[in-house]
């Protein structure tokens, strides 16, 4: 990989190269680029392909300064990390829906990274709300995060009676959020799913527009369609319609850093 688009990654980001891949630098790595590369589903709706190659996820991070879904912004932090030196396996995921049933094979993309420490950690920065910094792989006790508080099981069986010894489940506040396989993965592994997720009606992601990240002071903010919503840390919630489109691409742009030449609007599959 090119150093400088690497260089540019951490300009994105705001964070300077480690020296070392240790624990203390992937947590930094981790809260900077849910602080500065939004988790958005715009590619959908504005007719862009979506494709998982190494380079092209730079492209679009990097070069076009934008964001994307699970299998993105995982798939271009994975790249990121390996190049400074942490050891990185993508791992895939199935996410908890309505009634406790698992979404579709190869449903979220999640990372299982290595520091020079020896110690492992699950990085995720493409669920949306989630975890702040990385959480700590083997532990299996109650993580506080200032998203909330985690923990990973060993997974038992889903609302259809299934298990796979090995799989884990990873909970936020009590509540499952997905279940994950060990089984190392590469990015090729996923090209179904998100093809899946950026066609299917069956898709959350075709039927409405998101563009969300985390603010400075530990909330949300997130775009959707229209409606901005500022979540405080706290919870407390400022809502408020948008009005015209100079208006929508104007947040975009000052709230998201993403600069678009025309208003996304959802079209249904």
């Amino acid at each position: 990989m090119n150093p400088a688009r690497i260089d540019g990654y951490l300009r994105r980001l705001g964070a300077a190269r480690p020296p070392r891949p240790t624990a203390a630098a992937l947590r930094e790595l981790h809260l900077r680029h849910l602080l500065t590369v939004p988790f958005e589903n715009l590619s959908i709706h504005l007719g862009e392909e979506i494709a998982l190659e190494e380079e092209r996820l730079l492209d679009k991070v990097v070069a076009a300064g934008r964001g994307g879904f699970c299998y993105e912004l995982n798939g271009a932090f994975a790249v990121l990390l390996t190049e400074l030196g942490f050891g990185v396996t993508p791992l895939a995921g199935r996410v908890y829906g309505e009634a406790g049933r698992l979404g579709i094979p190869y449903d979220h993309l999640a990372l299982r990274v290595r520091t020079v420490e020896g110690g492992e950690w699950l990085a995720d920065v493409g669920f949306g709300a989630h975890s702040h910094y990385p959480l700590a792989f083997a532990e299996r006790g109650e993580q506080a995060d200032p998203g909330g508080t985690f923990r990973i099981t060993e997974a038992g069986p889903d609302a259809s009676g299934d298990g796979v010894p090995g799989d884990l489940d990873v909970l936020r506040n009590g509540r499952p959020e997905y279940r994950l396989e060990v089984r190392p993965r590469v990015l090729g592994d996923f090209t179904a799913g998100a093809w899946w997720h950026s066609t299917s009606p069956a898709s959350h992601f075709t039927q409405s527009l998101v563009c969300s990240r985390v603010t400075e002071d530990g909330g949300r903010i997130t775009l959707g369609g229209r409606t901005l919503t500022v979540t405080a840390a706290d919870g407390t919630r400022e809502v408020r319609e948008l009005g015209s489109d100079e208006e929508v691409l104007g947040v975009y742009l000052d709230r998201f850093g993403m600069v678009l030449d025309r208003v996304p609007t959802a079209r249904k599959p």
